[in-house]
């Protein structure tokens, strides 16, 4: 039988396994204001990529065409703060890996 400690590992890798994009691990731990710190800053990322996205490409004849295309170089911004937060679910499953390895 799984003690209370190795219980509640598995729900807080389940919340960020599903719910990490809205902050659902931090709002279970109780850290309201970092799960809202969270969704915006997930949310901010997601939508500027719809912005930032390259342009100068289009349609012509069914076909791409990429003559006049240009990448936006602002595109940078949302990659590194995507990177970081991937960079931070990862430390934090690790973390959460090790709480469960060493529980009795």
């Amino acid at each position: 039988m799984l003690t209370k400690k190795e219980k509640n590992s598995y729900v807080r890798a389940i919340f960020l396994i599903l719910g990490w994009g809205l902050g659902l691990d931090r709002f279970y731990e109780g850290d309201k204001k970092g799960g809202i710190l969270s969704i915006i800053g997930w949310s901010i990322t997601f939508f500027s990529f719809l912005f930032l996205k390259c342009s100068g490409y289009e349609y012509v004849e069914g076909v791409k065409n990429y003559s006049n295309y240009s990448a936006n170089s602002l595109i940078i911004l949302p990659l590194v703060a995507g990177g970081f937060g991937g960079f931070l679910i990862i430390k934090k499953a690790f973390k959460l890996a090790k709480q469960f390895e060493s529980a009795e």
